[in-house]
């Protein structure tokens, strides 16, 4: 079978909070036609960014274009979990045309592009194009050099700290298997920050990647898909610093689920999670809860001391109005310090 006749996926990548979600969402709503489905992959021990996405009222959009796989990593699972979501699509009566795979923001890239080649899909599917989301922001204030949590953590676990920041790895990972670099959140940047960003971005590729600034992960689809890069094919150009199975596993990080009671306003809730998120070694928060006297559910995220919040759906007739946070941090994280500022407001 040519590639002509496989379905080509994008696959999304990026750090944690970068905009990978919202850029998913920007796609289904100007799909102009084109039959999309999502492989959403969340690392934790709930996922919501499939739950964000399938509560988006995008014309177009049913539940079954929304494959939800919220066990950590995809390539470590690929029999069990993979490969059988992508045949549940592949087989549909009308399947899709274009499968966009959404990884988790500690996800390392390529072990899932070389996953690609499994026997069960090579013949069916095709990488169109990795597309790696920056948040400029974050990465401006120096949120991936010399994390003093993330050497604490690595001190914790091994007296030698003459490595790199798992961090680092991770973020430096996900831009050398790119074929396109989207450097989001710009208007949020000072001109010299983009600059600075930039050429941060430029020391770490190998090879002439292109680099494109954007503001709520708002381009045109025609840029992102339809790249043909059959990057299963091209491993050998897209090095990492994890090649080995047994290097791509999560144990640098942990996460936990914590219940919260309903809030009396959005901004009561915020202040927890600021406050949660100042505990060593937190690295997100996200989740949603109910608001007194509110019909919709509050979503709020959390990456470093910037908290996000919005009303994303109502509440679902029969639907448990309970609250649900998912803190991401690095193994070892404070998780007491983390639920009595949750629980604490």
């Amino acid at each position: 079978m040519s590639d002509i006749t496989k379905i080509p996926c994008t696959i999304i990548t990026g750090f944690l909070g970068a905009g990978k979600t919202t850029l998913v969402r920007h796609l289904l709503e100007n799909a102009g036609g084109r039959r999309l489905a999502v492989l959403v992959n969340e690392f934790g021990d709930l996922g919501f960014d499939g739950s964000f996405i399938e509560g988006c009222g995008i014309e177009g959009c049913t539940q079954e274009d929304i494959v939800e796989l919220p066990n950590g990593c995809l390539c470590c699972t690929v029999a069990d979990d993979f490969v059988p979501a992508l045949n549940a699509l592949l087989n549909r009566p009308n399947p899709p045309e274009h499968i966009l795979i959404e990884t988790s923001g500690l996800a390392l890239p390529k072990p899932l592009v070389r996953a690609f080649n499994w026997p069960d899909i090579r013949s069916r599917v095709t990488v169109d194009g990795v597309i790696a989301v920056v948040d400029g922001p974050a990465v401006a204030s120096g949120a991936f050099a010399e994390d003093p949590n993330a050497l604490e953590a690595q001190r914790a676990a091994d007296t030698s700290v003459d490595h790199e920041n798992p961090l680092e790895e991770v973020f430096e990972d996900q831009l050398l298997c790119a074929d396109l670099i989207l450097l989001n959140k710009t208007d949020q940047m000072a001109a010299d920050d983009k600059t600075t960003v930039l050429a941060e971005i430029n020391e770490h590729l190998p090879r002439a990647v292109k680099v494109i600034e954007t503001a709520h992960s708002k381009v045109d689809p025609a840029v992102l898909l339809g790249l043909s890069a059959a990057a299963e094919a091209d491993l050998d150009a897209r090095p990492s610093h994890h090649e080995t199975a047994e290097d791509h596993d999560h144990d640098d990080f942990e996460s936990i689920a914590i219940s919260v009671a309903p809030v009396a306003t959005p901004e009561a809730l915020v202040a927890r999670v600021e406050r949660a998120a100042q505990a060593a070694g937190v690295l997100r928060i996200k989740g949603f809860a109910p608001v007194d006297g509110k019909p919709m559910r509050l979503v709020v995220q959390g990456v470093g001391q910037r908290v996000a919040y919005h009303f994303d759906r109502p509440w679902k007739a029969g639907e448990a109005q309970d609250g649900r946070m998912v803190v991401i941090g690095l193994k070892g994280f404070d998780v007491k310090a983390v639920e009595a500022a949750l629980h604490n407001g």
